[in-house]
């Protein structure tokens, strides 16, 4: 026994025969929607046209969908004035296009006994970039670098 749903039908329980007699009498499909509903749940429609509609607002959905699209920029942590500015205005103008920016200072060799200057250098270019986004994940030390992300501040 199922229930029948669909346009020009009836609503009502039926047995399995008689829902697929009536589905093949309008040259439809009898489609199961909900197998755990007592009784289960079945709609005569036409399954390919059922299929292409769904395909359709899947692809409608994704299109609408924004892509997060996340910049990297390494820095030192004994980073140069004139290096620290060329990064900022790179990052910058990364944010005014909408990515995530992924600042990380990498440490070589023994340069990690100096972790608090790259947290400061971190902090300082968050702080430059303040007026264009806003720190996202606060720096962070995951092996040999530092890592912090910085948001694009929303336009309104």
């Amino acid at each position: 026994m199922v229930r029948v749903v669909g346009e020009n039908v009836t609503v009502g329980i039926y047995g399995i025969k008689e829902a697929i007699e009536m589905a093949k009498g309008q040259e439809l499909d009898l489609v199961e929607i909900s197998p755990s509903a007592t009784p289960p749940v079945c709609k005569i429609i036409d399954y390919k046209k059922f299929l292409y509609e769904q395909k359709k607002k899947k692809k409608e959905i994704k299109a609408k969908s924004a892509k997060v699209v996340i910049k990297e920029i390494r820095l030192g942590p004994n980073i140069d004035d004139h290096d620290f500015n060329f990064k900022l205005k790179h990052a910058t103008k990364f944010l005014q296009e909408g990515a995530k920016v992924k600042v990380d200072v990498f440490f070589r060799g023994r340069s990690i006994i100096y972790k608090d200057k790259g947290e400061i250098v971190l902090l300082r270019f968050a702080q430059e970039l303040e007026e264009y986004g806003k720190v996202e994940r606060m720096p962070k030390l995951e092996g040999k670098r530092m890592i912090m992300i910085i948001t694009p501040k929303v336009s309104k």
